[in-house]
């Protein structure tokens, strides 16, 4: 009876494998079969489908959506497969994902009317060698975002390059759990972009010719605060020479032409074996953030940063912008390597600091610093000379542990 039962499970088992297996498709769409056929495979997709997109260019004038999980979507390459955008009359982005476990790899998106490939509420998204690219160059009326998930979890971008995006080339913004790496982020405002997140390691990419290279921010009025947890390092960031572009009123616009990297009011965040090379306003920038907001829950000053190991070429030469040039008229030029604006909260910046909330710099003893003593955004009105200061505070802050994703173990 024992030995039936077992064989009755087996059995039963098997069947369900098989039966899953006969539901998961291989569906093939080539441009010649015309949009529709795409439209049509991503609306019937279900779980465990993988979606291959032909060699050639797709002429698409409204966006796309997928909204089952386990789907692979993949093309012939980021130059072979191209989805085109430029006659797009609807549709927020170009592609929307709103599902778990999805897979989209090898194919290019271009010209969409807003954002490139967009992930919202998503768990275990990967985007792998994709391009996202606005064929027009630089230009105020581009999307704001290239690759963008947010509110999402377990988020994996890597082998992306992105050009030409208005906000951010490369952002994930509200979500937690995020690897960015080897990417490439040219001609956008900010190249690649962490916001209210938690989690993340940004590592072995690329950001050149934007305005700024690697944005590590915390805004208020938004559900998920208090970003934290932030490696950034092992990365190449030069050359981020591109004239702002924003539309008038985004938060990017503040960043000025020829920023390495800058982390505004987040918590342990480590910047640390990084290359960084002719950023004409300043290499790194450690400040709060600028604007009045009204928001009880949130804390505008960065806490806990590491910046040490990183090599720095020269720099500081050039700096553009309102922030630039305050910068520059208290440090002088070249702008030093790394600014901190010193801006602490009133009464905290009369008392003690606890160590987990502090600025630590250990760098190389030639590596320029500057402190320029700010509180809550006003230049204290007796002392407005930087003040230098390189510490060597090996082992300051704890690092945050590795990020860990579970489509990484799988794969």
């Amino acid at each position: 009876m024992k030995t039936e039962r077992t064989a009755l499970l087996i059995a039963a088992v098997t069947a369900f494998f098989i039966s899953g297996a006969a539901n998961a498709a291989d569906v093939r769409v080539t441009p010649e079969d015309g949009a529709e056929a795409l439209i049509e495979a991503l609306i019937l997709a279900e779980e465990g489908d993988t979606i291959a997109l032909g060699v050639g260019r797709f002429e698409l004038d409204d966006g796309l959506s997928l909204d089952a999980d386990g789907v692979v979507l993949r093309g012939a390459g980021a130059d072979a497969t191209i989805l085109s955008f430029k006659g797009q009359a609807g549709g927020g982005e170009g592609l929307l994902v709103t599902s778990d476990r999805v897979v989209l790899e090898d194919f290019a998106v271009e010209d969409t009317k807003g954002d490139g490939i967009k992930a919202k509420g998503s768990d275990e998204i990967t985007f792998r060698d994709l391009r996202v690219e606005w064929t027009n160059g630089p230009d105020p009326e581009n999307g704001a975002y290239g690759i963008y998930p947010v509110s999402s979890r377990n988020v994996l971008v890597e082998g992306v390059t992105v050009r030409g995006a208005s906000d951010a080339g490369i952002y994930v913004g509200q979500s937690q759990n995020i690897i960015v790496r080897g990417s490439r982020a040219e001609f956008n405002v900010a190249g690649i972009e962490i916001e209210n997140s938690f989690r993340a390691d940004v590592y072995g990419n690329v950001a050149t010719r934007n305005t700024g290279g690697i944005l590590i921010f915390d805004l208020p009025n938004l559900p998920q605060q208090g970003g934290h947890d932030i490696r950034v390092f092992d990365n190449d960031v030069f050359d981020n020479d591109t004239a702002n572009f924003a539309p008038e009123g985004n938060i990017v616009g503040i960043v000025p032409r020829g920023m390495g990297i800058m982390v505004m009011a987040n918590r342990n965040v480590h910047v640390f074996g990084n290359r960084l090379a002719g950023n004409a306003t300043t290499h790194v920038l450690v400040a709060a953030y600028p604007n009045a907001y009204e928001d009880e829950d949130y804390m505008f000053v960065p806490r806990g940063v590491y910046i040490h190991s990183n090599a720095y070429g020269e720099g500081g030469g050039d700096p553009t912008g309102e922030v630039g040039e305050l910068i520059a008229g208290l440090t002088g030029k070249p702008v030093p390597d790394i600014v901190w604006d010193g801006v602490t909260r009133i009464p905290e910046w009369l008392s003690w600091t606890a160590r987990e909330n502090r600025i630590f710099i250990d760098e190389a003893a030639d590596t320029t610093f500057a402190n320029l003593r700010m509180i809550t955004q006003l230049v204290l009105p007796f002392d407005v000379s930087p003040y230098r200061n390189i510490s060597t505070h090996r082992g300051a802050l704890d690092e945050p542990a590795p990020v860990v994703l579970p489509q990484d173990e799988r794969s």
